[in-house]
């Protein structure tokens, strides 16, 4: 038995030993170790982008082909670097910075010297480049975004920078990747991945051939097209109504909660994003710190909800038992809520309001009395505030939704910690907090959550998670986007409200929003808004505001208008909501005049006067 083990032993080792060497010289001759090799070198194959399109298949992006001029220092021979310059329309500073950069890369192998070369370009280049060693042209594909509309949910690509190549493996330098949107949030589904080709070459740098006939190739995985939500009609007709005014419209299907339209104005023409001038031209948009076009508003602004939050508050005024849909409050002109303390509303002295008229009146008193109610139901007004915002929680306030874009804000509704730190002792009480009651005080909310509130209403409780991006080919979206989520208010609740939005068309603070057989429900709303300009705070024009769906029964759009230094909520948002909504569902406006109306109104003054030196004071 001892003859036979030392025999097993080395036969055992001697296969281990094979194994292990094949598994390092054949199986494991990854990507690193061949690129490493001086004689090896590698080319990727780069899979087209993949197609965005919108929920009726229209194109919205495709492709175009461009070119990156390629470098290999050890090959060059630059004798008229001034031409070359006028060739490339780069200065000589450049040039030099970008073949340093290309050295540091490395000295044999190419990389990307100038990329996102357009085609007239390259037309030029290609004439002269015969007479400079060391350049080649690599052809790839770029976006080609087929209208100006959308930019702030398409987003755009461009290339990697250092922060990136240190922390994501996959690419290299001069690749493209997505930013913001849907390029940014579907870019492994929109890039799909990449092949890549070995190819053997000799001691002069020539190429031979395929490295060892091409075993270690690899095919590039198709990028996969991408159906948006989106009904691009609707969005180009959105921004129409827009134009000279800064704000957002969004228009969510209730039922699914795929975002019908998300406008934001200004708008930008997102083909400014590609090229060679995408640096020059993303700093223009940058530095236009009044229209700032590249702030989302619809996602990215944060604002007091104005009246429009009295409908929140109803319902948890009706879920917590502190009225009824028949309690009556009456009111004087306001509502005194602690001693020398007024709140003013524009119903008149007498007035004796229930849900369903403080609604369409939009009574401050009604709301900040039901409002204290809430709170006061509790032992403590920290008790009252938090289960409070707990039902705020559930409509989607106070956090990011979840929705498929990079780009957010939370929101704020306070709850007694925040007050803690703002009162000592806890000398805060309800009457302390009374603005939320009409959504005003400390509340900031997005239009999307407003959008969305509107859309758990329209349910009658509950919501999907807003989303973009409707049908991946060959895909599936998150299973999150078909899950319902339901709000702490019971069902029976929102009839009463609903009522009362209907009646804010019919013959309350909405009535020019009208639209003929069709049952539009709503809530305007105003909010109070300061600015700070030179560390002065100053008070501006209110944002116009209303949120609203249709129709009443069955709904098929929710929407939410935000109009900043628009005035009242029926000045402006409303009869743009109900245009946006008489468009989708009738698919054509008869209200021409109503139009003409919106698509001549021009808000710039309002915007560009607090920085003038007639009305306020800027520094030179």
């Amino acid at each position: 038995m001892k003859n036979k083990l030392l025999p097993i032993l080395i036969i055992f080792s001697s296969i281990i030993f094979i194994i292990r060497l094949f598994y390092i010289q054949i199986i494991n001759i990854n990507d690193v170790t061949l690129s490493n090799k001086n004689s090896v070198e590698k080319v990727y194959n780069f899979p087209e982008r993949g197609y965005i399109y919108d929920r009726n298949n229209k194109l919205i992006v495709g492709n175009e082909i461009f070119y990156d001029l390629m470098i290999v220092p050890s090959k060059l021979n630059l004798i008229d670097t001034t031409e070359f310059c006028n060739i490339l329309k780069i200065d000589k500073i450049t040039l030099l910075d970008k073949i340093e950069k290309a050295m540091k890369y490395s000295n044999i192998k190419p990389s990307v010297f100038l990329s996102q070369i357009s085609k007239n370009d390259f037309a030029i280049i290609q004439e002269k480049l015969w007479k400079y060693e060391g350049f080649s042209v690599r052809k790839k594909s770029n976006r080609n975004y087929l209208s100006n509309s959308a930019s702030n949910i398409l987003g755009y690509i461009s290339e990697v920078n250092d922060y990136e190549l240190k922390d994501n493996s996959y690419y290299e330098s001069g690749e493209l990747i997505g930013r913001q949107g849907v390029e940014k949030s579907y870019e492994k589904k929109l890039r799909g991945l990449k092949g890549v080709s070995y190819f053997q070459k000799d001691k002069y740098n020539r190429t031979t051939g395929p490295y060892k006939d091409g075993i270690y190739d690899t095919l590039f995985k198709p990028a996969k097209n991408i159906n948006l939500t989106i009904d691009f009609d609707l969005q180009v007709y959105g921004d129409s109504l827009m134009s000279n005014k800064f704000g957002s419209i969004i228009a969510i299907e209730p039922e699914t909660g795929e975002i019908l339209s998300l406008i934001n104005a200004p708008n930008f023409d997102p083909n400014l994003l590609i090229g060679r001038k995408r640096s020059e031209n993303f700093l223009k948009l940058k530095n236009d710190t009044i229209g700032k076009p590249l702030f989302d508003r619809g996602l990215q602004g944060m604002y007091p909800p104005g009246s429009t939050f009295k409908l929140v508050n109803g319902l948890i005024a009706l879920q917590e038992g502190v009225i009824f849909p028949e309690t009556k409050i009456g009111c004087n002109g306001g509502h005194f809520y602690a001693k020398n303390r007024f709140m003013k509303c524009h119903n008149k002295t007498g007035t004796v309001s229930d849900l369903n008229s403080a609604i369409y009146n939009s009574c401050n008193t009604y709301f900040a009395s039901i409002y204290k109610k809430t709170i006061e139901k509790f032992d403590n007004p920290k008790i009252g505030i938090n289960v409070w915002k707990n039902h705020l929680k559930s409509f989607g306030f106070g956090n990011y939704l979840g929705y498929d874009h990079p780009t957010g804000q939370p929101g704020l509704i306070p709850g007694s910690d925040y007050y803690d730190r703002w009162y000592a002792n806890d000398s805060w009480k309800a009457v302390t907090t009374i603005s939320n009651g009409i959504g005003q005080g400390e509340i900031l909310t997005t239009p999307i959550q407003l959008a969305n509130m509107t859309a758990a209403i329209a349910n009658r409780g509950w919501f999907i998670t807003p989303h973009f991006v409707k049908k991946i080919s060959n895909d599936s979206i998150l299973s999150k986007y078909k899950e319902k989520k339901h709000t702490t208010i019971d069902e029976k609740h929102f009839e009463t409200v609903i009522e009362g939005m209907l009646n804010v068309i019919e013959k309350g603070t909405a009535q020019n929003s009208k639209i003929k057989n069709l049952e539009l429900v709503g809530k305007t709303g105003t909010a109070e808004n300061f600015i700070k300009i030179n560390g002065v705070r100053k008070q501006l024009t209110d944002h116009s505001i209303f949120v609203g769906f249709a129709p009443k029964d069955n709904p098929k759009i929710a929407v939410a208008v935000f109009i900043e230094n628009g005035y009242w909520g029926t000045r402006w948002a409303a009869p743009i909501a109900s245009l946006i909504v008489e468009k989708y569902i009738n698919k054509k406006v008869k209200r021409k005049y109503l139009e003409r109306y919106i698509k001549n109104g021009n808000l710039m003054n309002e915007y560009y006067k607090p920085y003038t030196k007639n009305n306020f004071v800027i520094n030179e």
